[in-house]
């Protein structure tokens, strides 16, 4: 991390902000709203629990906000599952990119785990 300087450095969260951006263009014409903002809140909290941790210059409050955003990712994935049965048993055409963004919230979990293990790493005497 010593070439990172800002949280805009990181590339897990440039592509937890593209995702976030991806499931609010994929929900601009939901219907179902409580579904729809969970989904919208959950996605933002991944990128933003990054940048929060980040700005702590802190590493162990780094780590646990690093944890609330992994947390996040597996909300959302759930919740892309949820969707994704929804819409099958109404009949409706299933999200774009659903699986995608699926394997991406997969991504970002590993991706935020390593750098977890990372920070953890120079804790250690």
């Amino acid at each position: 991390m010593s070439d990172i300087d800002t949280f805009e450095d990181l590339d897990v969260w440039k592509r937890s902000c593209q995702l976030a951006v991806d499931i609010h263009v994929s929900l601009a014409n939901s219907k179902d709203f409580a579904l729809r903002g969970q989904m919208e809140r959950s996605s933002l909290s991944i990128p933003s629990n990054i940048a929060e941790g980040s700005e702590r210059d802190n590493t162990k409050e780094f780590i646990n906000f690093l944890r609330y955003s992994k947390g996040s990712c597996g909300e959302l994935r759930t919740q892309l599952y949820v969707a994704e049965k929804v819409r099958a048993r109404l009949g409706a055409q299933p999200m774009d990119e659903s699986r995608a963004m699926i394997s991406e919230t997969r991504e970002l979990s590993r991706m935020i785990k390593g750098l977890i293990n990372a920070l953890k790493r120079r804790l250690e005497p």
